[in-house]
């Protein structure tokens, strides 16, 4: 795998044990004009050929995370590296080091020169992403979302890699919340960027599902942009504006790790606060064994990547189709449909459900 380090310097943590099926693997970080790691070979032009199961060899599959730097999104993209590397196809990671569609549309630019056969991307925008990735689709390059999706209509159609139901997601953040709150008080939500889509889907159904909890009332969202810094900022901010809230609902692996460190280091708040959200079981261990956060909940972003890279090949060779009932293989995860378009959403494959983490499991998963 090459690797070509960005000039930026680092500001979130990158330190972290991967799981198994990552071993090997070389984290892939770069600045905004972007950088790459594959599983061989120099980025460029495509010169995919069949194999005897359809799928082409050598083909170009640029991821684009959020960002960078997110460690929930590198561990994403390395499941997609894994994939394109059993399928003799390469994985490009590029994107910037902020969660702006601006830091986005110089990769999507970047895999339209090199004649990329795919392009998998995590929308920062659900809007501002499209006529770059309309671009794309109109030069042959096939195009896929994962975990944040976009909202481009038939410019481009795409296909959505969704990491569990959303709907699911919301109400199951909500209903985790109200049993260790008793169903009662003041709650706000700790989000990342406020043009995230994944993160606006899942309040959506947050606030839906709150009607079923009267006494319970959603005072604030505040966002974090998926940084730390920022996070801790907007959750000082959030806990002194309300003095009484009682959950605090973080569905970013970012934020929620930020309110946790700050919540271990003020546990007299602990008396009366309660945190959840999305989180990573590796960064989240240590704060659910010492009570600092009773549950959370996941999926496993390394098979989230690893879907998608399978999806992005079984598009760009042929044999699968945006069409409802359209299968495909997906390696060690089995074989999965494509759903047809619903409640807003094109056409979608869904990884499966969540996975909620307490002490009785937590120590049990590595990513």
């Amino acid at each position: 795998m090459k690797r070509i380090n960005g000039s930026r310097t680092l500001r979130r943590q990158a330190a972290m044990v991967f799981a198994a099926v990552l071993a090997g693997s070389v984290i892939a970080a770069c600045s905004s004009s972007g950088s790459s790691s594959s599983a061989g070979g120099a980025a460029g032009g495509s010169t995919a050929s069949p194999s005897s199961t359809g799928i082409k060899k050598g083909l170009v599959v640029y991821f684009i995370p959020k960002d960078t730097q997110n460690p929930y999104e590198v561990l994403a993209d390395k499941g997609g590296e894994k994939a394109l590397s059993e399928l003799g196809g390469k994985v490009v990671v590029s994107s910037g080091t902020v969660d702006t569609a601006a830091a986005q549309i110089p990769s999507i630019q970047a895999a339209i020169q090199a004649h990329a056969n795919a392009i998998v991307i995590a929308g920062n925008d659900a809007k501002a992403l499209c006529p770059s990735l309309n671009q794309a689709a109109q030069q042959g390059i096939k195009v896929l979302s994962f975990d944040s999706d976009v909202a481009c209509g038939s410019a481009p159609n795409h296909l959505f890699i969704n990491q569990a139901d959303t709907k699911t997601i919301g109400t199951s953040e909500v209903d985790i919340l109200a049993k260790q709150i008793n169903s009662t008080g003041q709650i706000a939500i700790l989000s990342a960027a406020a043009s995230a889509t994944n993160q606006n889907s899942w309040i959506v159904y947050m606030k839906q599902q709150l009607q079923k909890y009267p006494n319970m009332k959603l005072v604030k969202i505040v966002y974090g942009n998926d940084d730390p810094a920022t996070s801790l900022t907007v959750l000082q901010g959030l806990l002194s504006a309300y003095p009484n809230l009682r959950g605090i609902i973080s569905p970013t692996t970012v934020g929620i790790q930020a309110a946790a460190q700050y919540l271990n280091t003020h546990k007299s708040l602990l008396n009366k606060l309660v945190l959840t959200g999305l989180g990573l079981p590796s960064q989240m261990k240590p704060y659910v064994l010492d009570g600092t956060v009773k549950e959370f909940e996941l999926w496993n972003p390394s098979n989230l990547g690893y879907l998608a890279g399978y999806a992005a090949a079984a598009l760009a060779s042929g044999t699968a189709t945006l069409s409802p009932g359209s299968a495909f293989t997906a390696g060690s995860l089995g074989s999965y449909k494509v759903l047809a378009a619903a409640a807003g959403t094109g056409p979608s494959v869904v990884l499966g459900p969540p996975t909620v983490f307490d002490k009785s499991n937590v120590a049990s998963f590595n990513f």
